[in-house]
């Protein structure tokens, strides 16, 4: 790989770095072809980009970035793996899901809006974390729920209404 090369490179990653609010390193070395193909595939059937970089070429690239990425220049040893998903925890779950059946990917690090997860041990949190869409179906659920219980309590105490007026006619005759 010549010096051009490596720059389109470095680009190419610091732009999915400034497009992207999330993205995960991991290790897939030790995989087989077979499993290799695996993995892409349910990388693409979810919507996971999965691409192998040079640590040095990464390094470069979080350098050149806003964001203070310092913390993540520990893991970039060995074989990196960028994953990312429009979801914070898709990339998670992708991991979690291959991992019933193989060793690999081990998650190095994490980034999620703004937070740094480093480590496998936090995979689990991470795949439980909910997106966006989700959280926003949960609150206008929560939402939801008083008003439907305020109008079923009035359809359900009118009609408890309507009876018990109609029972105190029928004992005034």
């Amino acid at each position: 790989m010549n010096r051009e090369e490596k720059n389109e490179m470095i680009a190419t990653i610091e732009e999915m770095l400034n497009n992207n609010n999330n993205f995960y390193l991991a290790d897939i070395s030790g995989l087989n072809a077979e499993q290799n193909s695996a993995l892409r595939r349910l990388c693409y059937k979810r919507e996971v980009s999965l691409k192998v970089v040079k640590n040095t070429l990464l390094k470069k690239a979080f350098e050149k970035n806003e964001t203070d990425f310092t913390e993540l220049y520990n893991v970039l040893s060995g074989n990196t793996s960028i994953m990312q998903s429009e979801a914070a925890n898709t990339a998670a779950k992708v991991i979690k899901e291959f991992r019933k059946k193989n060793d690999k990917p081990i998650l190095k690090a994490a980034y999620l809006e703004e937070a740094l997860y480093i480590g496998d041990e936090n995979l689990s949190t991470l795949a439980d974390l909910k997106s966006k869409e989700e959280l926003i179906g949960d609150i206008i659920t929560l939402l939801q729920s008083p008003a439907k219980n305020v109008i079923s309590s009035l359809q359900s105490s009118g009609n408890k209404l309507a009876g018990i007026i109609s029972t105190l006619e029928k004992n005034k005759n």
